[in-house]
């Protein structure tokens, strides 16, 4: 889609935490209408993430200053949940866009915010290309902003799991730029996807998420602007809440999965399982070891959903109040809300066929989306190291490591 196209299209302003909640519910209502088809046949979510656009879903975040209703973390948290809800990919692909627009609005000069959140607010979506592979570990860049001599920078390099960009308007991609005495920096460059020399490529092969299209970005000696280069490692130079907003995102979709796969399960047990001979019951939904079962996993669920509010509304506390203890403080609320949603999600996509029985696994049911999904997606930050930091917190008072994944 060229610059010239998307001045024909429009997109609701979103004013409220309210409006941005009943809007996210009436569109999960609808996506998940398709979820099941989506998955089974890789069919691309253009059109959903369209309707996302025109909805003014993706603007919420925006400063009110620049006309957006810059909505609560707790709110933001709970859209995503919905949306996560009805189908997981659809809310995965915006999870960057939400955040580079907050490194516009940490980083970014008067003139950048002005620009891109009005992009925003007419419903242009933003991807990433930040991962690389074949590098030591998931921090470390080979991407590289070059000066040009005519001006502005030249962007080489290869990215991967790049959720979004295919989807997008703009492209930001994480580049290392040498700074005169300090060495390399960390940067984001705002690219537009019609750029010469920036290639998307849709080869996403993962079991689940399947689309996402979390392809491979290549940049070919791609022309950037000086005014669209915005310096990201000044966030982590003080106290940040980019990686639990970040992490908030992620914790909303995994929370979301949980809840979808329950309420699948609760309505297969109900429509189509036969009781289990021995139960004495005329229907699976009466067999009292089946209602037990549920009720351990609504447990689970809930929990889940509990925790991620009260993440929402640590990083709410930060955001506005920002020093290192409040800093801290949102970032192991979010850590803690992570490690129960990556287990509710686990558990309760692995207990769906346990409670719907042997027909639950038919292929074309797609009930095994919620698994694939789920086991997917927790991949993304390994909760294992969430754990350490929380331990460490809570018992010798360590403050967390200022990074975009904590």
């Amino acid at each position: 889609m060229t610059m010239a196209d998307r001045e024909h299209e429009h997109a609701h302003v979103i004013r409220s935490d309210e409006e941005a909640v009943a809007t996210a519910a009436r569109l999960a209502a609808e996506f998940a209408a398709g979820a099941a088809e989506r998955d089974a046949r890789r069919i691309l979510p253009h059109a959903e993430l369209d309707e996302l656009s025109r909805s003014g879903l993706l603007a919420i975040t925006v400063p009110r200053e620049h006309g957006g209703a810059d909505v609560r973390a707790d709110t933001l948290a709970e859209v995503y949940r919905l949306l996560a809800e009805a189908d997981p990919s659809i809310a995965q692909i915006p999870q960057s866009h939400v955040v580079y627009l907050r490194v516009l609005a940490q980083q970014g000069d008067a003139e950048q915010r002005k620009f891109f959140f009005a992009e925003a607010l007419a419903g242009r979506r933003f991807g990433n290309a930040q991962s690389e592979a074949h590098t030591r570990h998931v921090q470390d860049y080979r991407t590289r902003l070059r000066p040009h001599r005519a001006g502005g920078y030249v962007l080489t390099g290869e990215k991967f799991y790049c959720t979004g960009a295919l989807f997008a308007h703009w492209v930001p991609v994480l580049a290392q730029l040498e700074v005169p005495g300090e060495g390399d920096r960390l940067h984001v460059a705002y690219v537009p996807r019609d750029a010469p020399g920036l290639e998307i490529v849709d080869d996403w092969s993962g079991m689940g998420q399947r689309t996402t299209a979390s392809g491979t970005v290549r940049l070919n000696d791609v022309r950037v602007p000086a005014e669209r280069v915005v310096p990201h490692h000044l966030t982590f130079t003080g106290p940040q809440v980019h990686g639990a907003y970040a992490q908030l995102l992620h914790t909303a979709i995994d929370t979301g999965i949980a809840g979808g796969a329950l309420r699948e399960a609760a309505e297969f047990v109900r429509t189509k399982a036969r009781p289990w001979f021995e139960s004495g019951c005329a229907t699976a939904a009466e067999d009292p070891l089946l209602i037990q079962r549920f009720g351990e996993l609504a447990v689970v669920e809930r929990a889940a959903r509990a925790l991620l509010a009260e993440a929402g509304r640590a990083v709410e506390r930060a955001r506005h109040d920002l020093t290192d203890e409040t800093a801290a403080e949102a970032s192991i609320a979010v850590a803690v809300a992570k490690t129960a949603a990556d287990r509710a999600a686990i558990e309760i996509t692995n207990a769906l066929f346990e409670v719907s029985g042997t027909r639950s696994s038919l292929d074309g049911l797609n009930l095994h989306r919620h698994w694939r999904n789920a086991r997917t997606h927790t991949l993304h930050d390994p909760v294992r190291w969430k754990v350490q930091h929380i331990g460490r917190y809570v018992l010798n008072g360590t403050p967390p490591p200022r990074h975009g994944v904590l």
